[in-house]
C-alpha cells in the first residue's frame, strides 16, 4: 500500500519536471533540483516527519523565485551570485510574486497529505501491534493446559483422537486472555482505518492534489511573469542591480505551454490506488473480530474433532 503512495509521488514528479522541460527551458535544468526536494519533503511528511507542508512548497517557491526571476523575468542576467539569490529568495516572501497560488497548492495539499499521513502511521502501528502479539508469551498454566489437551490421549494410546471442540475453546480462551483484551482497541482501529481511507477518497483525494501541483507552478510562473516589471522595480531596490547582458532575450520570447493533461495516465494511476484501497479496507473489515476470536480461529481445522466425532474432553473419551 505504501507503495503505491510512493509511485503515485513518483509520478507525479515527473509530470512536475516535465513542465520545466516542456515549457520553461531556460530553468530546467535548475529547477530539478528544488522540484525533487518538494516531493522528497512530501514523501517524508506522509511518512511521518516533523516538517509540515506548508514549510515544503514555501521552501520551493523560495528557490524557485531566483530561477524565475533571472531566467523569465530578466534573462540578460549573467551575475547571480550567492548573495544575490540569497536576497532573491528572501525578497520572495515579502513580495509574494506567485501570487495566491503558492498558499493556494499548501491549502489543497494540506489537507490531502493529512488524511494519507494519518493512514501510513496508522498501518505502522497495525504492524507493530501484530508483531508484538505474533510472540506472546505463554503462561506456565498454559502450557501445562496445552499438553495437557494434546497429549494426555497418548497415555491411553489413543493416537489418533482428538481434542473436543468445547474443550480446546476453554484451554485456548485461557491462554490467549491477555491477547482477547485488545478486542475493542483494535475494533476502534480497523473504524479508525475505515475513516481515514474514506477522507482519502473524499475530498481529501491525494492523487488530485498531487497531479495539480504541475498546473499550481505553471499558474505561479505566470502571475510572477505576467508582474515583471513591478517585481522588478521591487528587486531593484531591495537586491540591487545585477549585471546584465547585452541583446539577450527578453521574458516576452518565453510563451509557456498549456498544462497537458496526459488524461488516460492519471486515470490509470488514480484508479490503482482507489482499487488498492477498497480491496485493503474491506479486506481489513473482516479482521475486524480477529482478537475476539482467536481462540475460534486456532480450535478451527485439524486440531480439533467435528461433526459429534469421538473425542478427548480433558477427561476420557467422549
Amino acid at each position: 500500500f505504501l507503495e503505491a503512495f510512493e509511485s503515485l509521488l513518483r509520478f507525479a514528479e515527473n509530470r512536475t519536471s516535465s513542465l520545466f522541460e516542456t515549457a520553461y527551458r531556460p530553468m530546467a535544468k535548475e529547477a530539478a533540483e528544488p522540484v525533487k526536494e518538494l516531493f522528497t519533503d512530501i514523501s517524508l511528511y506522509i511518512l511521518g516527519a516533523e516538517n509540515t507542508v506548508e514549510s515544503a512548497v514555501l521552501r520551493f517557491f523560495d528557490s524557485l523565485f531566483p530561477l524565475v526571476y533571472s531566467r523569465l523575468i530578466n534573462p540578460g542576467i549573467t551575475d547571480l551570485s550567492e548573495d544575490y539569490t540569497e536576497c532573491l529568495r528572501l525578497t520572495r516572501q515579502d513580495i509574494n510574486p506567485f501570487g495566491r497560488y503558492s498558499k493556494n497548492m499548501v491549502t489543497e495539499l494540506s489537507k490531502s497529505l493529512w488524511a494519507s499521513r494519518m493512514l501510513s502511521q496508522a498501518l505502522s502501528l497495525g504492524i507493530e501491534v501484530i508483531n508484538t502479539t505474533e510472540h506472546a508469551a505463554l503462561t506456565k498454566d498454559c502450557s501445562k493446559a496445552l499438553v495437557k489437551m494434546q497429549y494426555c490421549p497418548h497415555c491411553q494410546g489413543l493416537t489418533l483422537i482428538r481434542p473436543c471442540v468445547g474443550y480446546c475453546l476453554n484451554v485456548m480462551r485461557g491462554c490467549l486472555a491477555s491477547v482477547s483484551e485488545l478486542d475493542a482497541q483494535w475494533r476502534e482501529y480497523i473504524s479508525t482505518l475505515e475513516y481515514l481511507t474514506n477522507e482519502m477518497a473524499a475530498s481529501h483525494d491525494l492523487e488530485i492534489a498531487l497531479m495539480g501541483i504541475r498546473n499550481s507552478i505553471n499558474e505561479a510562473i505566470l502571475h510572477a511573469q505576467l508582474n515583471g516589471p513591478q517585481l522588478s522595480a521591487t528587486v531593484d531596490k531591495v537586491c540591487g542591480q545585477p549585471k546584465q547582458q547585452e541583446g539577450n532575450l527578453s521574458s516576452d520570447n518565453i510563451v509557456p505551454v498549456k498544462e497537458a493533461t496526459e488524461t488516460q495516465t492519471f486515470v490509470m494511476a488514480h484508479a490503482s490506488l482507489s482499487n488498492k484501497r477498497r480491496e485493503f479496507i474491506n479486506y481489513m473489515k473482516r479482521s475486524r473480530t480477529f482478537y475476539a476470536s482467536i481462540a475460534e480461529r486456532l480450535c478451527d481445522g485439524d486440531l480439533v474433532m467435528r461433526d459429534s466425532s469421538t473425542c478427548w474432553n480433558g477427561e476420557d473419551v467422549v
